[in-house]
C-alpha cells in the first residue's frame, strides 16, 4: 500500500513538473548548473527592476527572454512516454534515432541553439530600441525576418510548456488576419500584410508585449516569488498542521482540515495544480483513511485546490492581469472578489460536511491530533509577512509592487533568523553552560548559511514556476493583438447574439461552457486573457441590450470563473489527474465527482451578475464607475444570507440537509437558494421589500430543517424512542 501511494506521489509531481516548472532533469552538472543560475539571475533582475524602475518596454523584452529561454532548456520537444505521431513516423523510417540517454536527463544541443535564438529575438526590442521608435508603423525588413522567427519560436515554446491548444488557436488567429478578405460575410476584414502584422505583434505593445506580459513583468512575478519563498520557508506545511490541528477531530475532519488547507495555501500560491500536490499528499492518504472514498477524497483536494486561484489577497496571475485590462486599482478586484470566495470555500466545507454524514464517516480522536495551540504558535512567524503584505496593500493602500516586496523582505529576514533562533532555543533547553558555547556558534553559522540557501532556492523556485506564466501570457497577447487590430469584438458580438438569439440566459451559458472548454487546454491565465478579450464585452453589450446593466468587473470575474473550473472538470482536468494519482483513483471519475462539487461555484458567477450586491457593489454611476456598499451591517446580511442560499443549493445537490432529502425537499430547497439570492423575483411584483422576502426565506429553511431533525430523532431526548 505504502509503495502505491509512494508511486502516486510521483506521477502527481510528474504532472505538476510537466505544467508548473519543466520536467527535464538534466544529469550533468554544467546543464543543471545553467538552469539554476538563468533562474537565479532571473529572480534577481525582477526583484531589481521592482526597487528600480526601467522601461516597461525593455522590461518585457528581458522578462520573455528570460521564460523563453528557460522554456527551451528546461521543456523537451516531446514526452518521451508518449511521443508524437511525427516521432514515431521518423523512428520507423530511420531507425536510430531514437536518443541513448533520456530527453528528461540531457539537454540536446538543438534546443540550446533554439532558447539562445529565441531570446536573442526578444532582446532584439531592447538592443534596437531607438531604432523600432523611429520606424515605428514602418518596419524593416530585418524587423520583419526577426519578428517572424521570435513568433514562430514563441509557439513553440508555448506548445511544450503549456500544451497544443493555445499555439493552435495563436496559428487560428493569426491566419485570421492573413484571410480576413475570404471569410465569411460576419467575421470578414480586410485582411492585414504580413509587416503590419509583426509591427503590431512584436514591435509595439498591442500584441505579445502588451497588457498580459506587462502584468507578469511587473506584478505576477513578485507575487508568485512570494509564494515559493513562502512554502521553502515551511509555511506550506504549517498551514497543513494548523487546519488539521483545529479540525481533524470533526466528522469528516482530514476533509474539512483538507479545504482549510488549500484555501490557505491557495492565498499565496495561485495555482491549483501545485496546490493540489503540495497538500494533497498529505490530506489525501488521512481522508481516505478515515474512511472517504478514493475519488471522493480526490476530488474534495481538487474542488479546494482549484478554488485557491479565487482566494484573496493573491488569486493567480488572472487577477492582476484583470485589473490592468478594466483600468481599476487591484484592491478593487480584490474587494469584488472576497465575498464570493469566501462564501465558495464555507459551502465547500458544508459539502464535506454532507458527505461525512451520509457516509458516517467516522472521527480522529483529540488524542492523536496535537494541540491547536501548540502548532499555532509553532509556526505564527509564516503569518508576519502574509499581514505585511495585507496592511500594505489594504490598509496603507501602497501599489501592489510596493506592498510584495515589503512582505518578500519581511519573510527573507524570517527565513534567515529561524533557524539561528530554533538553534539557540535549542541549546539553551539542552545544556546553556558557557563551555558548550562553541558549539552553539557552529550550530548558529551552520543554520544561518541554511536559510541563506533557503533563500536562494526560493529564488529558483519562484523563477521556475515563472516560465509557463510568461510564455501564456506572450502566447495570449498575440490573440489580444489580432482582435484588436482586426475588430473582431464586434462581429463576435453579433455572432453570440445571433446564436443566442438574445437571449441573455442563453448567452451566458454559451459563454460559460466556451470557458470551460477552452479551460480544458490552457492555463487559467490565458483562458482569462482569450475569453476576457473576446467574451467579457460581448456580456456587457448583449446584457445592455435586454436592459440589463453588467459591470465590467462582473463580466471579467464570470469567464475567470469558469475557466478555473477547467482545472477539474473532465476529461482533460489536470489538477484531477494530480489528485487522483495521489489517491490511487480513477481521474475521470475523480474529475466528474470535483466537478459536483463545484457546481455550487458555477451558479455564482451567473448570481452575481444579477445581484451585483455579492461584490460589494451598489450601482454604476453614470460615467460607468463603480459605487461600492461601504455599510458594514449591509454587507454583513449579503454576506449572511448569501451563504444560507449556498447552503440551500449544495443541499439540494447534495439530497441530504439533517437527512437525505425527498424530491419535493430538495425543489424547495433550491426555490429557497432562489429567493435568497434574488428575492426581487417576488417581491417586485407583490411590492414587498427585499429583505422580508428573504427573511420568510430562512425561516423556511430552518423550518425544514427542524421537520428533518425530529423526523431523523436528532433531538429526542437521550433514553426515548419511537
Amino acid at each position: 500500500m505504502e509503495s502505491k501511494t509512494k508511486e502516486g506521489k510521483a506521477v502527481s509531481q510528474e504532472i505538476m513538473a510537466r505544467v508548473e516548472s519543466g520536467p527535464r532533469s538534466p544529469d550533468y552538472p554544467i546543464s543543471r548548473v545553467a538552469i539554476l543560475l538563468i533562474c537565479l539571475v532571473w529572480s534577481g533582475y525582477q526583484l531589481y527592476i521592482a526597487y528600480q524602475p526601467i522601461n516597461a518596454t525593455i522590461a518585457r523584452s528581458w522578462h520573455l527572454g528570460f521564460a523563453i529561454l528557460l522554456v527551451y532548456l528546461a521543456y523537451p520537444a516531446y514526452n518521451e512516454t508518449r511521443p508524437p505521431f511525427w516521432v514515431k513516423l521518423i523512428r520507423k523510417v530511420i531507425p536510430h534515432t531514437r536518443s541513448r540517454r533520456s530527453l528528461r536527463s540531457r539537454i540536446p544541443f538543438l534546443d540550446v541553439v533554439l532558447g539562445v535564438t529565441a531570446a536573442v529575438t526578444t532582446l532584439y526590442i531592447w538592443w534596437d530600441y531607438e531604432g523600432i521608435i523611429m520606424r515605428q508603423g514602418l518596419p524593416s525588413v530585418a524587423d520583419v525576418w526577426i519578428g517572424v522567427v521570435m513568433i514562430i519560436l514563441l509557439l513553440e515554446a508555448a506548445r511544450r510548456a503549456l500544451g497544443a491548444a493555445l499555439p493552435i488557436l495563436g496559428i487560428i488567429f493569426i491566419a485570421y488576419s492573413f484571410l480576413g478578405p475570404y471569410m465569411p460575410e460576419f467575421l470578414r476584414h480586410r485582411g492585414i500584410p504580413l509587416d503590419y502584422i509583426v509591427n503590431d505583434q512584436y514591435l509595439s505593445t498591442t500584441g505579445i508585449f502588451g497588457v498580459p506580459l506587462g502584468v507578469s513583468t511587473d506584478f505576477v512575478f513578485l507575487f508568485v516569488l512570494f509564494g515559493a519563498l513562502l512554502e521553502r520557508a515551511g509555511a506550506g506545511k504549517y498551514f497543513i498542521d494548523v487546519a488539521f490541528s483545529g479540525l481533524g477531530w470533526m466528522r469528516g475532519g482530514p476533509a474539512k482540515a483538507a479545504v482549510v488547507a488549500s484555501g490557505m495555501t491557495g492565498m499565496v500560491s495561485g495555482s491549483s495544480i501545485a496546490n493540489t500536490v503540495t497538500t494533497g499528499t498529505f490530506t489525501i492518504p488521512l481522508m481516505k483513511k478515515v474512511g472517504l472514498p478514493s475519488h471522493k477524497a480526490a476530488a474534495v483536494e481538487v474542488a479546494a485546490s482549484t478554488n485557491g486561484q479565487l482566494m484573496p489577497p493573491i488569486m493567480g496571475a488572472a487577477a492582476f492581469i484583470m485589473a490592468e485590462i478594466i483600468g481599476i486599482p487591484y484592491l478593487d478586484v480584490v474587494r469584488a472578489a472576497l465575498i464570493p470566495a469566501l462564501i465558495s470555500y464555507i459551502t465547500l466545507f458544508y459539502v464535506v460536511h454532507l458527505e461525512a454524514r451520509k457516509l458516517d464517516i467516522k472521527r480522529i480522536p483529540r488524542s492523536e491530533l496535537p494541540r491547536l495551540s501548540k502548532t499555532f504558535l509553532r509556526g505564527i512567524h509564516y503569518l508576519v509577512p502574509i499581514f505585511v503584505l495585507i496592511i500594505y496593500l489594504v490598509v496603507m493602500r501602497r501599489s501592489a509592487i510596493t506592498s510584495a516586496l515589503f512582505a518578500i523582505e519581511a519573510l527573507a529576514v524570517i527565513m534567515l533568523v529561524q533557524r539561528p533562533i530554533i538553534a539557540w532555543l535549542a541549546w539553551w533547553r539542552a545544556d546553556h553552560t558557557p563551555t558548550s558555547g562553541e558549539t552553539l556558534g557552529l550550530a548558529l553559522r551552520v543554520s544561518f548559511v541554511d536559510g541563506a540557501r533557503d533563500i536562494v532556492f526560493g529564488l529558483i523556485g519562484g523563477a521556475r514556476n515563472m516560465i509557463a506564466v510568461g510564455v501564456a501570457t506572450a502566447s495570449a497577447g498575440i490573440i489580444v493583438g489580432v482582435v484588436t487590430s482586426t475588430g473582431l469584438v464586434g462581429r463576435f458580438v453579433t455572432l453570440i447574439d445571433t446564436i443566442s438569439m438574445g437571449n441573455v440566459y442563453l448567452m451566458l451559458i454559451l459563454t460559460a461552457i466556451t470557458s470551460i472548454i477552452l479551460g480544458m487546454g490552457l492555463p487559467t491565465t490565458a483562458n482569462y486573457i482569450v475569453m476576457a478579450t473576446l467574451t467579457a464585452p460581448v456580456i456587457v453589450a448583449l446584457g445592455g441590450d435586454a436592459g440589463l446593466i453588467f459591470p465590467i468587473i462582473a463580466a471579467h470575474l464570470f469567464v475567470f470563473y469558469f475557466g478555473i473550473l477547467a482545472d477539474d472538470t473532465p476529461p482533460v482536468g489536470l489538477a484531477a489527474y494530480a489528485a487522483a494519482a495521489i489517491g490511487r483513483a480513477d481521474p475521470i471519475r475523480t474529475g466528474v465527482q470535483g466537478f459536483t462539487y463545484d457546481l455550487r461555484t458555477a451558479i455564482l458567477p451567473f448570481i452575481f451578475l444579477f445581484n451585483t450586491e455579492l461584490l460589494m457593489i451598489d450601482s454604476m454611476a453614470g460615467d460607468g464607475e463603480i459605487l461600492w456598499i461601504d455599510d458594514p451591517l449591509r454587507l454583513i446580511w449579503i454576506f449572511v444570507v448569501s451563504l444560507l442560499a449556498m447552503f440551500s443549493f449544495a443541499a439540494a445537490i447534495q439530497g441530504f440537509f439533517a437527512e437525505r432529502c425527498s424530491i419535493i425537499e430538495r425543489s424547495v430547497l433550491l426555490g429557497l437558494c432562489i429567493l435568497l439570492f434574488r428575492p426581487s423575483v417576488v417581491a417586485e411584483p407583490i411590492d414587498l421589500p427585499r429583505e422580508l422576502i428573504q427573511g420568510l426565506a430562512i425561516i423556511a429553511c430552518a423550518l425544514l430543517y427542524s421537520q428533518q431533525r425530529l423526523r431523523s430523532g436528532g433531538w429526542r431526548p437521550k433514553g426515548r424512542t419511537g
